[in-house]
C-alpha cells in the first residue's frame, strides 16, 4: 500500500479523499491556487504545494507542475478526483512514465472511454446498446443535415466527441435549429476538453439517465454496485441523484441486466478502479413501447454522486479505487453487495434558479451544515469563506439515508431547512420546492417543472437574508462618476480594499467595475424610448453575435457569457434596433452591468 498520496484537486472531492488516505492511513498532499491559498482542503493536508496564480490551466491542469510538487513530496501515487484531469489520458501516460501510480484506470481505458464516437464502437462491438446514431466524428453541418435527415430524424442531439457534464451537448429540434446546435457542442467541446469533433445521436424524448457504478482490480475482478438514477437534470446538469432508482423503474430483474451491461463495458476496455456506466432509459415518441436501456458513455473516475451508492450499499468507493490502483484485490464479491434502503443527494450550487439556474459566486457569512441520523454533507467551504467564479459553482453535496423514498425524502426536507448559508444564492430554496412537488413523488423526471421559467422564477433568494458583513476597518469608500447617454451619476461604492487603490472586486483580483444607475435612471436620461437589457450574472463575455445597429427580434441570441465553467446564453428582451452594444468578446462583465440598449423600430 502506498504510504503518501497527492490529491490532484481542490474543493469538496480533495477533502473527501483526504478523509478516506487518513483512514487508511495513508499521509495526504495538497495542491492549490494561489487563489486557493487558505481553501479547506489545503488545510486538511499533511501538506501542501502551491501550483501558481492564474486560471485552471496554469495550476489545476498543469501536469509539469503537479508532477514536480509529487516528486519534491516523495508521494508514490496521484488521486485526481473527478474534474481537472481525472479522465485526461495524457496526465495518467505521464504519471505512469514518472514512475507515479495514477490511481484510476490504465491511459488506454481513459483514451477510448474519453471519445464519446470510440466509446461508442467499443460497446457496440461488445453487444452493449448504444443509442441509434453515429460512431463516428461528423465533420460539417452539411454532413450533420444530410445524417440527421437521412438516417436519424429530428430532433437530433449534437454531441462533442470528448464532452461531459453536461458541456458540449446541444439538440436540434428542426433543421433550423441544427447549425446552432453543432456549433455550440464544437465549441464547448474544443473549449472545456481540446476536442472541437462531434458526433450525432438519436434525441430520446424524456428519458431516465440511470448510471451504473462499478468497480474493478488488476486481478481481473469486475462487480458493480447496482444503479443511481440522476434523472433529475438542468442544462444537461445533475442536481439531484438518488440510489437506488425508484422501484417503478428499476427491478431486481432489470438492475441485474444493467448490472452486466456495466461489467461488460468495464471489461471490454480492461478497467481499473471506480468507474460509472451511464445510461438512458426511454421510450421512442414515435414509436412508443416498452423502454429501452442504452449505453451512454463511461466516466473513468470517481462521480461526484458515488455517496449515495456508498450510503446504500455501505462500500466505500474511494477506498476500494486506491486499493485496487495499489494493485489489491477488491475487498467485496459481486453476491456480497446488497442495496439497502434509500439514498438521495442534492447539490448545494452557488446559482440562483429563479433567474435559469445561473452561477451566483460569491461570500459566504454564517455557515452552519445539517447534522442528525442518516445525514452527511461532503463539502469544501468554510463559514467566511468565498465560491470563486474562477471554478465550478459547488458549495457542497448534501446526502440523507433512510428505510426507503419516502423517509428519506422527508429527512432530506429536514436537513435543507437546517442548512444555514448567509450570504450566497444557493440551490437550497429549489431543492425545498422541486422535493414537495407530485412530480417528485411519482418519480417523473421533473423535466417539464425544471424548463418552467415562471416556476423558477418563484424560487427567488428569500429578501431577508442578507449578504455577510465585512469589517469596518476593512472597508474603504470610493465614488466613481458615470456616464450614460449624456448625462453623469456619481455611484457610491463600499468594499473591501483593492491592492492597487479602489475597491477590491468580490474574487480579490481586480478593482470592482462602479455599479450601473437604475434602469429607471438610464431611461430618463435616454429621453424613456431605449430600454437597456442588463448582465443577470459575473462572467466574461464568451461570444457576441450581434453588433450597434442590428434589428434584433425578442428572444434572439445576443451574446453568451461565460461563468463558472458554464456558457450562459443572453437574448433581447424585446425587439428594436441595438442603438449601444458597450461589450466587448473576451472582456469580463459585472452582474447588472449593460449588455445593450435597443430602441424600437421607430427610434
Amino acid at each position: 500500500m502506498f504510504e503518501k498520496v497527492l490529491i490532484a484537486n481542490r474543493g469538496e472531492i480533495a477533502i473527501r479523499i483526504a478523509r478516506a488516505l487518513d483512514e487508511m492511513g495513508i499521509a495526504s498532499v495538497a495542491v492549490y491556487s494561489e487563489l486557493d491559498r487558505d481553501a479547506p482542503h489545503v488545510h486538511r493536508a499533511g501538506e501542501a504545494f502551491n501550483l501558481g496564480d492564474g486560471p485552471a490551466a496554469e495550476n489545476y491542469l498543469h501536469i509539469e507542475k503537479i508532477l514536480d510538487a509529487a516528486a519534491r513530496s516523495g508521494a508514490q501515487a496521484i488521486h485526481p478526483g473527478y474534474g481537472f484531469l481525472a479522465e485526461n489520458a495524457p496526465f495518467a501516460q505521464a504519471c505512469e512514465e514518472a514512475g507515479i501510480v495514477f490511481i484510476g484506470p490504465p491511459a488506454s481505458a481513459i483514451e477510448a472511454m474519453g471519445s464519446k464516437t470510440r466509446a461508442r464502437e467499443l460497446m457496440d462491438a461488445a453487444g452493449v446498446p448504444i443509442v441509434p446514431g453515429t460512431t463516428e466524428p461528423v465533420a460539417t453541418v452539411a454532413d450533420a443535415l444530410r445524417i440527421a435527415k437521412g438516417e436519424i430524424g429530428f430532433p437530433v442531439a449534437v454531441k462533442a466527441a470528448g464532452g461531459g457534464g453536461g458541456k458540449g451537448f446541444r439538440v436540434a429540434l428542426t433543421e433550423d435549429d441544427l447549425e446552432g446546435a453543432f456549433e455550440g457542442s464544437s465549441r464547448e467541446g474544443e473549449k472545456f476538453f481540446s476536442d472541437p469533433t462531434v458526433y450525432l445521436e438519436r434525441y430520446l424524448h424524456d428519458p431516465r439517465h440511470v448510471e451504473v457504478q462499478v468497480l474493478a482490480d488488476r486481478h481481473g475482478n469486475v462487480i458493480h454496485l447496482g444503479e443511481r438514477d440522476c434523472s433529475i437534470q438542468r442544462r444537461h446538469q445533475k442536481v439531484i441523484e438518488e440510489s437506488p432508482a425508484p422501484e417503478w423503474v428499476v427491478d431486481p430483474q432489470i438492475r441485474a441486466r444493467i448490472g452486466e451491461i456495466g461489467v461488460n463495458a468495464a471489461k471490454a476496455v480492461d478497467y481499473v478502479g471506480a468507474g460509472t456506466i451511464e445510461g438512458l432509459f426511454a421510450t421512442h415518441e414515435k414509436e412508443p413501447g416498452e423502454p429501452e436501456y442504452f449505453f451512454l458513455e463511461m466516466n473513468t473516475r470517481v462521480q461526484v454522486e458515488h455517496c449515495v451508492t456508498e450510503m446504500t450499499t455501505g462500500i466505500d468507493i474511494v477506498k476500494e479505487g486506491i486499493r485496487a490502483a495499489a494493485g489489491e484485490e477488491l475487498s467485496y464479491a459481486q453476491e456480497d453487495v446488497e442495496l439497502r434502503g434509500h439514498a438521495i443527494e442534492c447539490r448545494i450550487n452557488a446559482e440562483d434558479a429563479s433567474k435559469n439556474f445561473a452561477p451566483a459566486p460569491g461570500k459566504i457569512g454564517r455557515y452552519r451544515e445539517p447534522t442528525g441520523p442518516g445525514v452527511r454533507v461532503d463539502s469544501g467551504v468554510t463559514e467566511n469563506g468565498e465560491v470563486s467564479p474562477m471554478y465550478d459553482p459547488m458549495v457542497a453535496k448534501l446526502i440523507v439515508w433512510d428505510a426507503d423514498r419516502e423517509q428519506a425524502t422527508r429527512r432530506m426536507l429536514r436537513a435543507l431547512d437546517e442548512y444555514e448559508i448567509e450570504g450566497l444564492k444557493t440551490l437550497i430554496p429549489f431543492h425545498k420546492a422541486l422535493l414537495e412537488t407530485e412530480d417528485w413523488k411519482r418519480g417523473s423526471t421533473c423535466k417539464d417543472l425544471l424548463e418552467d421559467k415562471a416556476w423558477l422564477k418563484t424560487l427567488a433568494f428569500p429578501k431577508d437574508v442578507k449578504p455577510p458583513e465585512t469589517e469596518e476597518a476593512e472597508k474603504v469608500e470610493q465614488t466613481y462618476e458615470v456616464e450614460v447617454s449624456g448625462k453623469r451619476f456619481d455611484v457610491r461604492v463600499v468594499g473591501p480594499p483593492f491592492a492597487g487603490g479602489g475597491v477590491a472586486a468580490s474574487n480579490g483580483t481586480a478593482p470592482a467595475a462602479a455599479k450601473s444607475p437604475k434602469r429607471s435612471e438610464r431611461k430618463a436620461a435616454a429621453g424613456g424610448g431605449p430600454d437597456v437589457l442588463e448582465a443577470p450574472l459575473q462572467g466574461n463575455m464568451w461570444k457576441v453575435l450581434v453588433k450597434q445597429g442590428d434589428v434584433v427580434q425578442e428572444g434572439q441570441l445576443l451574446c453568451i457569457i461565460e461563468a463558472m465553467k458554464m456558457e450562459n446564453e443572453i437574448t433581447a428582451h424585446k425587439a428594436g434596433k441595438i442603438a449601444e452594444l458597450p461589450i466587448e468578446e473576451g472582456a469580463p462583465i459585472q452582474a447588472g452591468a449593460p449588455i445593450a440598449t435597443i430602441v424600437s423600430d421607430d427610434g
